[in-house]
């Protein structure tokens, strides 16, 4: 945000230059790779960790014979690491069954030859940079999926560290871990101060992490023949990702693809700038890409096929690393029933997409934490009830609903400065006071068996706020218990793709293929 100081190193401790998040330097100008480069993962992990759920989801109903090899096959080749900290990961409150899962690809070219380096316009290795960070939310019932992506240039708090670009926090991590450790040691710690910041940020527990590399990321695209694509206008980033497209659609896969979900710069035949947001354009185009190959999973291409899906599991197996707990077989189960058109992609809402810092360098102001907080809690709430039972009742007058208000933030004067918002709207409250624990993260209205309309009137007032029957509340009387996400009163609730999230692109669905620029 606008307060927050420019990047530092608090800690004291400076970074060697290969593992320096903040060099921020384009492939062409980037340093040689040390012989003792670690391999580490490309940003390119997001497809290849939902290639492995939604697969696994397929073959599950192909047969149990073939679903058990496949599962086999996968578990046998991955990757695994102690990234899910013991500290500084938020208990969110969701619902048990619902899953949280970190996908994060570092940038690294450690394990391409120069040739393949040539052939992608891939520079050389850049270290332990993560370039793509994305939060995916599975609910409990397994409906549905939804994928947050943060740019990488997100300036946020990092624990221990200050506030410093997002894609800081992993280089931090492995840095901290001594050089004469293993490996796996230090990319765990890579791991676990990345998980602690997005958790801290949004104020979720990340249950699982994976991660994939960039040769994976190629096969990948290889084993499904390509991917769907649609561009409004024709675009020439040869000076930098090698990427030149025609306008239309066209199916893209190999160097291409990749070319494609690098690429952030380029002109259109006008001369003009194609991609004029830089990072916030390049997540678009990977979230668009996903799409596709969610598209692709789905289709009788891919499911008929089972040579195709063995394939795949195997790419996916050999360049995937994921959490000592995760089970593949478990998480394909859970997505069994999520389609095209009940996955979202998203950007965590901004402030300030075009904010530097005091050496020039892009930055992205996020927008305040009352506003992140509440859109994470909208983007974890369960639905109150399955789809296909009764719709949600027509709201009443506010003058119908008798509210108590409770106060569950910490924070002193919360609950009178509501109650007067709420009088004010034409609430009547009828008792205020401090809740049984002032660890509410997230925002509750709580009410009796039969009153879903007085409750439905007050949450449309209430952004954020999670909605519930509880057997212990009194008929005919609301409870309002304030969390550490409260904004206002009398601010209907917005969609997730409200104003803030404007500037960094709206919500999209699996299954949109309109064009993009």
């Amino acid at each position: 945000m606008s307060d927050r100081t420019p990047p530092g190193d608090p800690s004291g401790r400076p970074l060697p230059p290969r593992l320096d998040p903040r060099a921020g330097r384009s492939a062409r100008h980037a340093a040689p790779a040390s012989p003792a480069q670690p391999r580490v993962r490309s940003h390119r992990g997001v497809v290849v960790a939902r290639v492995v759920a939604a697969l696994l989801s397929v073959v599950l109903l192909a047969g149990s014979g073939w679903g058990w090899y496949l599962g086999q096959v996968a578990e046998a080749g991955v990757n695994r690491t102690d990234a899910i900290p013991d500290d500084g990961n938020a208990d969110s409150g969701d619902a048990p069954e619902a899953m949280n899962l970190l996908l994060v690809g570092n940038d690294s070219r450690a394990d391409l030859t120069p040739e393949q380096l040539a052939e992608l316009s891939a520079g050389v290795d850049s270290g332990v940079n993560t370039d793509t960070m994305i939060l995916v939310h599975l609910p409990a019932d397994g409906s549905s999926a939804s994928f947050v992506s943060f740019p990488r240039d997100s300036y946020v708090e990092i624990p221990g560290y200050g506030t410093d670009k997002l894609n800081a926090a992993y280089a931090y991590g492995y840095s901290e871990v001594d050089e004469s450790a293993p490996l796996a040691e230090r990319q765990a710690g890579g791991a676990q101060l990345l998980i602690q910041t997005i958790s801290q940020l949004s104020g979720l527990r990340i249950d699982h992490y994976a991660e994939v590399d960039l040769l994976g990321f190629f096969e990948l695209t290889s084993v499904i023949g390509g991917v769907e694509v649609n561009l409004c206008y024709a675009v020439d980033d040869s000076q930098y990702s090698g990427a030149v497209f025609p306008a239309g659609e066209q199916t893209i896969s190999g160097v291409d693809a990749l070319r494609f979900v690098r690429q952030r710069h380029g002109v259109r035949p006008d001369g003009t700038d194609a991609l004029p947001r830089g990072d916030l354009d390049r997540i678009v185009r990977q979230q668009v890409f996903l799409s596709g190959v969610l598209r692709k999973l789905l289709s009788q291409d891919v499911l008929l096929d089972l040579g195709t899906q063995r394939r795949l599991v195997q790419a996916a197996s050999e360049s995937l690393t994921v959490d000592q707990d995760l089970d593949l077989l478990d998480l394909a189960a859970q997505m069994q029933g999520v389609t095209a058109g009940s996955i979202d992609f998203q950007t965590v809402p901004i402030e300030n997409p075009d904010a530097r810092d005091e050496n020039g360098s892009s930055i992205v102001e996020l927008a305040d934490d009352a506003t992140l907080r509440a859109f994470f809690a909208d983007l974890s709430a369960e639905p109150e009830a399955p789809a296909g039972e009764a719709p949600a009742p027509d709201p009443v007058e506010p003058s119908e609903v008798s509210v108590a208000v409770y106060n569950g933030s910490g924070i002193g004067g919360l609950a009178a400065s509501a109650t007067a918002a709420l009088e004010a709207a034409g609430f009547p409250v009828v008792s205020t006071g401090n809740a049984d624990s002032s660890d509410y993260d997230r925002t509750v209205i709580r009410h009796a068996a039969g009153d879903e309309a007085l409750a439905a009137t007050l949450a449309a007032q209430v952004p954020g706020a999670v909605t519930e029957v509880a057997d212990d509340a009194t008929a005919g009387t609301v409870q309002l218990i304030l969390g550490a996400d409260f904004t206002a009163i009398g601010q209907p609730t917005e969609p997730t793709t409200s104003a803030p999230a404007e500037d960094a692109g709206p919500a999209r669905t699996a299954d949109d293929t309109s064009c993009i620029n």
